[in-house]
């Protein structure tokens, strides 16, 4: 928990170094377990789009407890109460989503941060704060150790770029490559010339502002080719699609080679 132990992977990226991360989607603590077992430095489970609620959120990150990997949580929307639950729950970093401008900029920073800086309401019976057992370290510490990434899958996020990194507290961005492409015309095809260039326009940007560069890949050969652009976390696995892809292939070798004969 934060205030026992420093978030490492945060430490990482604010030294410009890189991590590993796989995508929880599936909201189970199965998967959660089996992914920080493997030794993925963060572990970002989504609330955006995947079936969990803060009781299940709850059980994933317990069910990572003692391993390095880092819990981090895709919340469902900018809105300042979930996000203060799902910190309360224990994650140590956020992905807040579909922010547009420096207003919604700082309302994600300013939810994520006890005050002066912010306005998360504080309390020491939750899991973050060790349900009352030394929750005052917990406090002392929980401003500098969270890590927020602001995820940019919009035009008017692309348009306002300079104004959201100039944000303080501001850690990383989160480039949204199926959502940007979808506002900008081309629904779910992120591969199209234009966005590949707007992409590449936000990458300097986000690069040059000295900030964290996150994203998602299609596999192993796309993650290296971006970590060497100079991403530092990129969604290597996601525990839904990859198990999806695996069970298709297995399907089509028994079609081809068991059923077909």
């Amino acid at each position: 928990m934060i205030g026992k132990n420093c978030n490492p992977a945060a430490d990482a990226m604010r030294a410009g170094k890189k991590v590993s991360a796989a995508w929880l989607q599936a909201g189970s603590p199965v998967t959660a377990e089996i992914v920080a077992e493997a030794g993925y430095d963060v572990a970002v489970i989504d609330m955006e789009h995947g079936p969990g609620d803060i009781m299940i959120l709850t059980t994933q990150i317990q069910a990572m407890k003692g391993e390095p990997a880092v819990p981090f949580v895709r919340a469902p929307w900018n809105d300042m109460v979930q996000i203060k639950r799902i910190l309360d729950a224990g994650a140590y970093g956020l992905v807040v989503p579909y922010i547009c401008n420096k207003a919604e900029a700082e309302a994600a920073i300013k939810a994520a941060k006890y005050p002066p800086e912010g306005v998360r309401g504080i309390a020491g019976s939750p899991r973050a704060g060790h349900y009352g057992n030394n929750s005052a370290e917990y406090f002392e510490t929980a401003n500098r150790d969270i890590f927020v990434f602001l995820q940019i899958e919009s035009p008017d996020g692309v348009k306002n770029i300079d104004e959201i990194l100039a944000v303080k507290g501001v850690d990383g961005i989160f480039i949204g490559p199926m959502d940007l492409a979808t506002t900008h015309g081309f629904r779910g095809k992120p591969g199209t010339p234009q966005i590949q260039e707007i992409i590449k326009g936000l990458e300097a940007k986000i690069l040059a502002a000295g900030k964290a560069l996150a994203t998602v890949c299609s596999d192993w050969a796309d993650a290296k080719a971006k970590y060497d652009r100079g991403y530092n976390m990129i969604m290597m696995i996601s525990d839904t699609v990859n198990l999806g892809r695996l069970a298709r292939e297995e399907v089509a070798k028994f079609q081809k080679e068991v059923a077909g004969k």
